[in-house]
């Protein structure tokens, strides 16, 4: 039996924070996981996951009966909950933490950060969350890249959480200005599944259309001809990674640290306009890179920290740099084709350091959301290097591979974590990992 969460509101005492953008309250003994809440409120919610055999639930706020301090009118009325509620809708996903202001937000994230860390790592350390270099006052604008779902009659949306509800938007305020500027809102996608943008540091912006299934080949040609001149258009298939271009490039130019990169279609590179710049300038400062050190750049991407290692290694050192993606990878040669001193392997990362048979100074990696692993952990450590460097976009994952390289005596060193996702829940880190004393074990 499930309980009907279309009608269900319930009244809540809000408790302490949980990753992944949650607070947690109890209902007759029940956990419930609530959105768009903050410590120490009281609120009414709706039920939005409420199965009666489930060990907790979900709920959203729709009226906020007790306030906390740090509570702020949210900049974005499509993802106001409590505005959504008023209507009888849902919020946009994507600006979880808008109704907070950002000092208490970035205190939530220190906690989380630190809960985590304590519960899956053994480690007790009060965290301090930094905000981006150049971060503007209100967090607002710093979005270099936006994905768009295409609502029934071609309009530009957004999902809300956990939810297959589209939302027409007619602005993104956690964007930079320059993805505004090119006002898709007005143009009719009709034919596609998704769009994406990405506004680069230098040159021309990128969309990227997704066709719907079963599209009529020549609605790619007719939103390419409505969209904006000057600006590059291609079309993706993640099925099948092919790009096509439509129009200008299927790439766009990024500059960051003093080098420029070349990132193609869906390729990753960091979103906030200033992550790169502050994760560079961390990794550097925190490794100390000496000439002459052989060092692996692991999930290396494009080469966004490849091109400073190689720098601060020179011409007698060398740079590993591994990346699975054959399109950043193919990328990564170009970026890099000027330093004799890095080597480019594309595949993956545990079939490369196994066959990988030099000597290894110091290892950078920064693994997707799901973390390293404890395989590719114990290949770091049987590589011994002096340092290893541990970029991080998940605090939970950090925090379990944290634990395996304990195991295997290892200690946490130095730890840095960054706020580049201004009002929502997600953070960055980096963390320096050196030798402990004496092997755990």
């Amino acid at each position: 039996m499930t309980t009907d969460t279309t009608t269900s509101e319930i009244e809540l005492t809000i408790g302490a924070p949980a990753h992944g953008g949650h607070f947690v309250a109890r209902h007759e003994g029940r956990v419930v996981f609530v959105r768009h809440a903050l410590p120490g409120e009281r609120v009414r919610a709706r039920l939005t996951d409420a199965a009666d055999g489930a060990s907790f639930w979900r709920a959203d706020v729709t009226e906020v009966l007790e306030a906390a301090p740090g509570r702020v009118e949210h900049f974005w009325p499509e993802a106001d909950a409590l505005r959504a509620a008023s209507r009888g809708r849902l919020p946009v996903g994507g600006a979880e933490f808008g109704h907070i202001d950002l000092a208490t937000q970035r205190g939530l994230k220190a906690d989380i950060f630190a809960e985590q860390l304590l519960r899956l790592a053994k480690v007790d350390r009060t965290i301090t969350v930094e905000p981006a270099l150049e971060e503007r006052a209100d967090g607002l604008h710093w979005r270099t890249r936006a994905s768009f779902s295409v609502a029934p009659g071609g309009r530009l949306a957004m999902h809300a959480h956990r939810s297959e509800e589209l939302i027409p938007v007619q602005r993104m305020p956690l964007a930079v200005e320059a993805v505004n500027d090119l006002q898709l809102w007005d143009v009719d996608f009709s034919g596609v599944s998704r769009v994406e943008v990405a506004v680069p540091t230098t040159g021309a912006p990128l969309v990227l259309l997704i066709p719907a299934e079963g599209a009529h080949p020549k609605a790619l040609g007719r939103i390419a001809s409505a969209l904006p001149s000057g600006i590059s258009i291609a079309s993706w298939d993640p099925e099948s990674s092919t790009l096509n271009r439509l129009r200008g490039r299927t790439w766009v130019s990024e500059s960051a640290a003093g080098h420029d990169y070349r990132v193609t279609g869906a390729g990753f590179w960091q979103i906030h306009r200033s992550a790169p710049r502050t994760l560079v300038e961390a990794v550097l400062d925190g490794l100390q890179i000496q000439p002459g050190e052989q060092v692996a750049d692991l999930y290396a991407g494009a080469g966004l920290f490849t091109a400073p290692l190689a720098d601060a290694a020179g011409e007698t050192g060398r740079v590993l740099s591994v990346e699975a993606s054959p399109a950043a990878s193919r990328d990564a040669r170009k970026n890099l084709f000027a330093a004799p001193q890095v080597e480019i392997l594309q595949g993956r990362v545990d079939k490369a350091l196994a066959a990988y048979e030099g000597r290894l100074d110091v290892v950078l990696l920064d693994p997707p959301r799901v973390g390293a692993g404890k395989d590719v952990v114990g290949q770091i450590n049987a590589a011994a290097p002096r340092a290893v460097g541990y970029v991080s976009c998940d605090p939970a994952s950090f925090a379990r591979d944290l634990s395996y390289f304990q195991d295997l005596g290892w200690k946490l060193d130095s730890l840095r974590v960054f706020d580049l996702y201004p009002h929502t829940h997600h953070m960055e880190s980096f963390a320096v990992l050196t030798r402990a004393e004496q092997p755990a074990g």
